[in-house]
């Protein structure tokens, strides 16, 4: 066992507590701004480890905060709890097989996020008190990272105003420092109004919404030709105009989602996202209308925070799988394809090693054929100095989003890479209230990197998180 930073003890005391939490947010998945049974879990263990709970965080009722400590330097560590449509799989098996339900699931293992982090900000408060040292850990409890940007609608806020350094990570097949790339995204619906008619008798009276979206689509696919390469575009039909192909679509709604590397860029894309959307208007005679729904910005990285984060996990050393974990791994890989299995190295320009499981520590810096989304906590990082792990918890090559991620979010695989990474962020919280240089460092990178700009945040003030009223279990 190793024992050379004492505040893993302090995470290891907690390790059952914490995997029942996380099992139990696996059972009840909750999409965007509807995670009223994960907050409440998260509220409830804060409370149980004597933190400061402050709850509806920037007026969203399943945004909560936690916070130990007094004076010094705040440290916040942030953690999520949604999960997505459509994943819904029993825990522990190798092959497809939806629960009942209402088919969500955690397919990006957000269940191990948030109580992994919840457990580092535990151990980091009992370390301070038993040091006597000054200083402030919080845990932030964040909803919606799958799309609902709240995140950014908390930075907007002034949740992250005081924060001196920001730490959080995400489940992954390897374990490492997150190569700090993102792409700033924002989602826009477009709704086009037209008339109804008959479709047979009166088409010439008609003016259809529906055609105004396929048209969009076509003139949005078209210019995929012309955007750079990192960019990336998306769309779904929200509304296609009703059921009845006899009559001629009055409204249609299609919602895009626009990537680019850094806000400037998007901004030029949504500008020509948007002629697109006139155009079509116009050749259909029909009027439209576009409504932000979220926006999120690029990742930052911090180099002195990704040194003192890859420093903790060199010492501590990849996770303790055992063979049954192993054999468990193999049998996820059997269903994945042999692209799947070679993405993670692809992606962080690695031979492959045959490993099922995460057996070493990515070298820093690590990065190949970059495939890259988007994430809230790019607003975050734009706040504050900001710093993300890799935790393994899952088969190498297992992709997110998907069934086999979802099946192996209750393994003893998932809490052993959760335990491990939560000693990894409680080791970079130590060290950042331990070296006082740490923190200054971390602020001048950060100052370098945004060239001394404020943080702006991407989404116009009138846009307002989407709510939804609470459920009735």
């Amino acid at each position: 066992m190793r024992n050379s930073d004492p505040v893993w003890t302090y995470v290891d005391e907690r390790r059952e507590r914490y995997n029942a939490m996380s099992d139990r947010i696996w059972d009840r998945p909750e999409i965007a701004y509807d995670e009223y049974a994960g907050v409440a879990e998260h509220a409830a263990m804060l409370e149980a480890e004597g933190f400061r709970v402050t709850r509806e965080v920037a007026g969203i009722p399943t945004a909560v905060i936690g916070e130990a400590g007094e004076g010094g330097p705040v440290i916040a560590i942030l953690g999520e709890y949604d999960a997505l449509p459509g994943l819904s799989q029993e825990a522990g098996l190798d092959e497809p097989k939806p629960l009942p339900g209402d088919g969500m699931g955690h397919g990006c293992g957000h269940n191990l996020l948030g109580a992994g982090a919840m457990m580092a900000a535990a151990a980091v408060r009992d370390w301070l008190k038993a040091n006597g040292m000054k200083g402030r850990v919080r845990y932030y409890g964040c909803p919606a990272e799958e799309g609902g940007a709240a995140k950014a609608f908390m930075a907007r806020d002034g949740a992250f105003d005081d924060v001196d350094i920001a730490i959080t990570w995400h489940p992954n097949s390897l374990a490492g420092v997150n190569h700090a790339r993102s792409l700033a995204n924002t989602r826009i619906d477009f709704t086009f109004e037209g008339r109804a008619s008959h479709a047979a008798a009166s088409p010439h009276l008609g003016r259809s919404a529906l055609d105004a979206v396929e048209l969009m689509s076509v003139g949005v696919n078209y210019m995929r030709e012309h955007i750079p390469s990192s960019a990336r575009m998306h769309y779904a039909y929200l509304d296609a105009g009703g059921i009845a192909p006899n009559v001629v679509q009055a409204k249609a709604t299609v919602r895009h989602l626009i990537r680019a590397d850094d806000l400037r860029t998007l901004a030029g894309l949504v500008e020509r996202v948007k002629k697109i959307a006139e155009g079509a208007a116009l050749m259909t005679e029909t009027k439209v209308t576009a409504n932000v729904v979220s926006a999120v910005s690029n990742l930052l990285g911090n180099t002195p925070l990704e040194r003192a984060m890859h420093d903790a996990m060199e010492r501590l050393g990849p996770p303790d799988f055992d063979d049954a974990d192993r054999a468990y791994a193999e049998k996820i890989r059997a269903t994945l394809s042999p692209a799947d299995i070679a993405e993670p190295w692809k992606q962080l320009g690695l031979k492959d090693t045959g490993a099922v499981l995460a057996d070493f520590i990515v070298p820093l810096g690590s990065v190949g054929e970059l495939s890259l989304g988007s994430t809230d906590v790019g607003d975050v990082s734009w706040k504050v100095p900001t710093v993300q792990a890799d935790g393994a918890t899952c088969a190498v090559g297992t992709p997110f989003h998907s069934w086999q991620l979802t099946a192996q979010g209750k393994s003893p695989a998932a809490h052993k890479g959760m335990a491990h990474v939560a000693k990894v962020m409680a080791s970079t919280a130590v060290a950042a209230f331990s070296d006082e240089t740490l923190i200054a460092r971390a602020k001048a990178d950060h100052r370098e990197r945004t060239g001394g700009m404020d943080y702006a945040c991407p989404m116009p003030p009138e846009v307002k998180p989407p709510l939804k009223p609470r459920r009735k279990v």
